[in-house]
């Protein structure tokens, strides 16, 4: 084989290999057994006449679906599986003591972002009396990310040069926040409270990828993070609602108003906390919760489409217009974000050998009737900004809903492919991990560039 060739096969190996190292019924062990016979195979064939990438695809189709294999491996090792869901097995050991070393820091990194929250009160922007809740709203991603981003270039061993780096986007950000002129019924101020924490929040992606962002596993790693984060950060919130709740029915019955210290003290302390403590839950039972998001993906996945469907029916049925008002846009925007975070965890929980199936076509029918429905804002939107001219608020949805219809677009071109067996899986979540660098740039155009632009109004 040739220089190039071998290069091909260990690419397509590489991709093999990551799937199976995603599928918690596989252990490390099993994935490297099944590597090996994967690679026998391979040069069993290739030493019969094979190419190698034919090789690859034939020694693929005769180990089997890796789906039916994990089911096989929970089957026979049911017990092992269970004992790393709940606590580290023996076969564990190293990423339990890893565990316990990071826990300190986390805690560390966890206090810094709770107690960073409070600093501003030192100076009268004290958050409980609610006169200050633009300062709040623009600052709110400076409190806690920052001691993410530390815990993760601390665990990821980053070098001075990446950490450097980091510290310059943060302040970049601290200043755009603050230094700009911004009134609290500003249309520029609101755009820079929802854009400053994920331009931020792709910062911390950097962190976390080592400061590897230009690899595209390490994209797809931290596009799964954030959803397992998600999951994990509304299971804290939910209980912290509880934990509220019965501290104030608790300390009412003896007479002691804690209202007080839960609004100044433990909501807004614990919830800056609660973004480190769910980073360290998922990074510290890495693959449980990724069991819970792909069957999460194939519930709501049919439901999305459904109501999709039934939305465009009603505009065709009923010829109204799209309300274009902020509302109804960030309404339409959060449902498209939606969309691709459902398209986004089915790729990185698929086989990227398998074969197109009946889900593959009801994704391919939600990301066409999303993109359907981003066309019709797009037309309402272009409609407004010709009659009434550009504001901060229109240019921002429509800036964000071409990106998004382009995502969408070529995403949907590429699952056509896929489903009609013209195009490998791969080539759709290359697309989406380096789509992210878009989203990011925008983010941060929205920060810097539309305050001076549309002159902080």
């Amino acid at each position: 084989m040739s220089v190039n060739s071998d290069n091909d096969l260990e690419g397509q190996i590489a991709e093999w290999r990551a799937y199976t190292d995603r599928r918690r019924e596989l252990h490390h062990t099993d994935a490297e057994e099944l590597e090996d016979h994967l690679r026998s195979r391979i040069t069993e064939l290739t030493e019969a006449g094979l190419r190698a990438d034919e090789a690859f695809l034939i020694a693929v189709k005769r180990m089997g679906n890796l789906d039916e294999l994990s089911r096989e491996f929970a089957r026979e090792h049911s017990e092992r599986l269970w004992k790393q869901l709940v606590l580290p097995g023996e076969p564990d050991a190293p990423a339990a003591a890893r565990t316990r070393r990071e826990l300190p820091v986390m805690v560390l990194c966890a206090a810094v972002a709770a107690l960073s929250i409070k600093v501003p009160a030192l100076f009268g922007l004290d958050l409980a009396s609610g006169d200050h809740g633009a300062f709040y709203a623009r600052n709110v991603s400076l409190f806690a990310l920052p001691a993410l981003a530390a815990y993760f270039a601390w665990q990821r061993r980053v070098g001075p040069r990446v950490i450097g780096v980091l510290a310059a986007l943060f302040v970049l950000g601290a200043v755009a926040a603050n230094a700009y002129p911004l009134a609290d019924d500003s249309q520029t101020l609101v755009l820079t409270a929802i854009h400053l924490p994920l331009a931020l929040w792709l910062v911390v992606g950097v962190a976390y990828a080592g400061g590897d962002w230009r690899s595209d596993r390490r994209r797809m790693d931290f596009i799964r993070f954030t959803g397992e984060w998600l999951i994990y950060f509304a299971l804290i919130g939910l209980g912290g609602g509880v934990l509220s709740a019965f501290t104030m029915g608790t300390f009412r019955a003896i007479g002691i108003d804690a209202e007080g210290f839960i609004q100044s003290w433990l909501l807004p302390c614990g919830a800056t906390a609660a973004v480190i403590v769910a980073a360290w839950l998922v990074e510290a039972k890495q693959s449980v919760i990724e069991n819970m998001a792909p069957v999460l993906t194939r519930v709501f996945t049919p439901l999305f489409a459904a109501a999709l469907l039934a939305f465009l029916v009603a505009i065709v049925w009923t010829s109204n217009g799209i309300d274009v008002e902020r509302d109804a846009l960030i309404l339409f925007d959060l449902l498209l974000v939606v969309v691709l975070g459902l398209l986004l965890y089915a790729i990185s929980a698929r086989d990227l050998t398998a074969r197109p199936s009946l889900f593959d076509r009801l994704q391919l029918a939600l990301v066409v009737s999303a993109l359907l429905i981003d066309a019709l804002v797009l037309l309402a939107i272009t409609g407004r900004i010709t009659e009434w001219g550009f504001s901060p608020n229109k240019t921002a949805a429509l800036g964000e809903n071409v990106i998004l219809l382009t995502n969408l677009a070529w995403s949907a071109w590429l699952f056509l492919g896929f489903v009609r067996g013209r195009m490998p899986f791969a080539r759709l979540e290359r697309w989406q991990t380096r789509y992210v660098i878009v989203y990011a740039i925008w983010a941060w155009t929205v920060v810097l560039a539309f305050p001076l632009v549309f002159d902080f109004a």
